[in-house]
């Protein structure tokens, strides 16, 4: 398995999933080494296999860098980016998940050198589909930029783990937010949106905030939480009444999906992860922006919406339960490892 990101390293929500599917894929007995930039995650059950970088476009230098990895005649390469570069067959199956699209994010991020990171990146995305031998996205909408690619399958989520606890829930109204306060992820604007619209209404709510980059003093009603360890985000989600992140975009936005399994009604913009996850809104209130705040006020005022979203949310997240889709991913393995005739 390569990923770049591994969440010794990072928080972004690749290396997470790759983590969670690597060692599900360890459990059901199968042996995984797993290629990265990141040092080992503590608690991992699979054998990492750390590639030194140092400077600028460590990305790209990672890619380049697996050419002489030492990842030859493994029976399945599983690749959660950067494979661009390995054209010389390196494994019996070579299968590459797209986690969102590289192009999407250019059109939204600022800066025109990130932009032009990004349209490189996203160019990369492209080599990869010709490299692999399955290319796998996460969502109908990851597909827009290659829409040659047929295979969808969601990233999943550990529902063991991330589960409804309602003697945890808080006493008074609780908003969670996981993700930045600045660029994409919008967490100032959520704050601002419920110091705006939900105090006045509910003076006792409070927005907790998974989020390392909160200013001192956030205002009235945020608690800065920080970097949180795995049990404390889990218990986090069970403590919340809502969950809200408003993204300009996500490919998938797994904080969604583990906010769901825990039982918790998802308030947030219409990005094209939420928009998957929530099954269009069906499973969840999806809002423009400017009307946030007033969409967490009456969520949070009213407890038989809440109970109705739910019951939608724990039909909805089945379908990313982490055991459902490493099935799927397994049966991808066998049957590209069957002669050709007989796949």
């Amino acid at each position: 398995m390569i990923s770049y990101y591994l969440p010794s390293g990072s928080k972004i929500g690749v290396g997470f999933q790759a983590h969670e599917m690597a060692n599900a894929l360890v459990k059901r007995g199968h042996h995984v080494d797993m290629f990265s930039a990141c040092s080992p995650v503590e608690g991992a059950l699979y054998e990492h296999r750390e590639v030194a970088l140092a400077g600028s476009l460590r990305t790209f230098r990672f890619a380049w860098a697996l050419r002489n990895a030492g990842i030859d005649d493994y029976d399945v390469l599983h690749a959660h980016g950067d494979d661009y570069w390995l054209w010389r067959r390196r494994a019996r199956v070579h299968v590459r998940t797209m986690h969102g699209s590289s192009f999407e994010e250019a059109r939204r991020v600022p800066g025109i050198w990130e932009k032009l990171r990004m349209l490189l990146l996203g160019f990369s995305e492209v080599l990869a589909t010709a490299v692999a031998d399955v290319t796998v996205a996460v969502s109908p909408s990851t597909r827009k930029w290659t829409p040659w690619v047929r295979r969808v399958i969601p990233n999943g989520v550990d529902t063991a783990r991330f589960h409804p606890e309602p003697a945890r829930r808080a006493l008074v109204p609780t908003v969670l937010f996981v993700g930045t306060w600045r660029n994409r992820k919008r967490g100032a604007a959520l704050a601002a949106a419920f110091q705006a619209e939900v105090l006045p209404a509910l003076p006792e709510a409070r927005l907790e905030m998974v989020c390392r980059d909160v200013p001192d003093d956030p205002g009235p009603g945020v608690v800065p939480l920080g970097e949180l360890s795995d049990e404390d985000l889990v218990s986090a989600y069970q403590r919340a009444w809502v969950f809200s992140l408003p993204s300009t975009y996500e490919g998938f936005g797994i904080p969604y999906a583990e906010a769901m399994a825990s039982g918790l009604p998802v308030v947030a913009t219409p990005n094209v992860g939420a928009r998957y996850v929530t099954d269009e809104g069906r499973a969840g209130v999806l809002v423009p922006l400017e009307k946030l705040g007033q969409a967490l006020r009456d969520v949070l005022a009213d407890a038989a919406a809440r109970e109705s979203l739910m019951q939608r949310s724990a039909a909805r997240v089945e379908k990313f339960a982490l055991t459902r889709v490493v099935e799927e991913y397994e049966s991808i393995y066998r049957r590209l490892s069957l002669p050709r005739g007989s796949r």
